[in-house]
């Protein structure tokens, strides 16, 4: 399911390359959409669940179905209360939001004033991803993962419909992306109501701002957030600065962090998204050897799909971000540019996955202040880096891939930071059978790096939309076989990476 969403997301921005292509009013849009996609982030992609499944877990095993429905009422109820006057802040505060996040922007009159007005419009998604995200925390908790996973796409298919049909009616076509926006967040609540129906957890939301599992839950929460979500804080900061450079340079970085988050999305948030209520029911029965060998499988995951995911983006980066957005208002200039930041951003995948299971690790033991503490560490790493690099390399054309090359570095950093604190504690033993298994990987990385080279003598720019589409797919498919044959010949079997298995 989330591969569904993530194909759309990629159908999505293909038809917003090519619509609106890379300006002044693309870049007023995507700082509006900027905002509320990071909250979406922030609530929606397992950060929210890293402070509630675990509290949730501990009502499911006391096994007084009408408790935890009662529970569950008054969080629905109050966090509900606080997103709706979050929301209405956020609203009022547009003009002072958008100076905070594109400052750049107050130089471009018009360019300011529709990042505003767009801003108005994509707030409120803010009450619906929250009450959203909290709905598919309670379907996780109760082993319901498929809807929940789709949810998302919704989001990706109103911003299609309205770039195709509202967006020829509106006097600022862009307009039409920010009231896909809003009509997502609608779609995404209600879509999940029958499945909480189903498991019986579907009441009316009564708000109780004493009830002690609800305050449980809003001190949990915020730094449960914060502690995974650093690199998403990250990428906000690249929208600032970028403000300040080249006119493009937030939609360059925008379209390459998308061809990221695609294996971001599909491994780091699948894998702990799913992990993380099984390491709670772990650890509450006291079973520490079970809990490391949940972790070690996780590991094995994000490193035998996010290293090859990593070495194909960079070598590919120029002919994937071609072949998907080149066309129509999407230059080739615009399409080298975003090849640039993509390359950057691609470094830093392996830490990005990695940080959401690790953090995992961490949520399942109700201990939320060691990720955030060393995700506060990541982000003041990146605060300092992301500028430097950024006016430092800007010159010479690759600005806002210093940008992207910080928020790499800041991620990597904040996976090590997690993954020895791990390692310290005991919490996570790795098996002996790692080396062997990095071995493998190695060979096989290499191996299919190799070929994947090969790919960038062909003259990309010369063939249409549909040889390149297709020419792409033969590559991927090429260096996929690759990377499967070369770990098979290296000796890695499907069974060494069960749960209960080693390699």
């Amino acid at each position: 399911m989330t591969l569904i969403s993530r194909l759309l997301g990629f159908v999505r921005d293909l038809i917003i390359a090519r619509t609106f292509g890379a300006d002044a009013a693309t870049d007023a849009f995507f700082v509006a959409f900027r905002i509320p996609n990071f909250l979406r982030r922030l609530f929606a992609e397992g950060a929210f669940s890293q402070g509630l499944v675990p509290i949730l877990s501990e009502l499911r095993a006391a096994k007084d179905a009408a408790a935890a429905r009662q529970t569950i009422a008054h969080m629905a109820g109050t966090l509900g209360l606080v997103a709706a006057l979050l929301t209405g802040l956020g609203m009022a505060a547009a003009p002072i939001l958008t100076l905070l996040f594109a400052p750049g922007f107050h130089a471009q009159p018009f360019q300011y004033g529709w990042a505003v007005d767009m801003l108005r419009i994509t707030f409120p998604y803010l009450f619906f991803v929250m009450l959203t995200a909290f709905a598919g925390g309670v379907l996780q908790t109760w082993g319901q993962f498929a809807v929940p996973a789709l949810t998302p796409a919704l989001l990706n298919l109103a911003m299609i419909a309205a770039a195709l049909w509202l967006a020829p009616l509106l006097k600022q076509p862009v307009e039409a992306l920010a009231w896909g926006v809003f009509t997502a967040g609608i779609l995404q609540l209600v879509f999940q109501l029958p499945s909480l129906w189903g498991i019986r957890q579907l009441s009316l939301p009564r708000p109780a701002r004493r009830d002690r599992e609800v305050l449980r839950m809003f001190r949990s929460m915020g730094p449960a957030i914060l502690g995974v979500s650093a690199n998403q804080i990250n990428l906000l900061l690249d929208t600032l600065v970028a403000s300040f450079l080249a006119s493009g340079s937030v939609s360059w970085l925008y379209y390459s962090d998308r061809l990221v988050e695609l294996p971001q999305g599909l491994l780091g948030v699948a894998i702990g998204t799913a992990i993380l209520p099984h390491l709670a029911a772990v650890h509450l029965g006291r079973d520490s050897d079970g809990f490391s060998r949940t972790l070690d499988w996780a590991l094995r995951w994000v490193a035998l799909l996010g290293l090859p995911a990593t070495v194909g983006l960079m070598i590919l980066a120029k002919p994937l971000v071609s072949t998907l957005f080149e066309h129509d208002e999407f230059s080739d200039y615009d399409a080298e540019m975003a090849s640039r930041s993509l390359i950057a951003y691609a470094a830093g995948l392996p830490g990005a996955i990695a940080v959401k299971a690790l953090a995992s690790g961490f949520s399942a033991r109700r201990d939320v202040r060691t990720p955030l503490r060393y995700g506060l560490r990541a982000i003041a790493a990146n605060g300092v880096l992301a500028p430097v690099l950024a006016f430092l390399l800007a010159p010479h054309g690759w600005g806002h891939a210093g940008l992207a090359g910080a928020t790499a570095a800041a991620a990597s950093f904040n996976a090590l930071l997690l993954f020895g604190k791990l390692l310290a504690d005991g919490t996570y033993r790795p098996d002996a059978s790692w080396r062997r298994f990095g071995a493998r990987l190695i060979i096989s990385n290499v191996a299919m790096g190799a070929l994947l080279t090969q790919a960038l003598e062909s003259p990309w720019t010369d063939w249409s939309a549909s040889e390149r589409i297709v020419r792409l797919g033969l590559w991927i498919a090429a260096g996929f076989a690759v990377y499967l044959i070369s770990l098979l010949l290296a000796g890695l079997r499907p069974r060494h990476l069960l749960l209960s298995e080693k390699a």
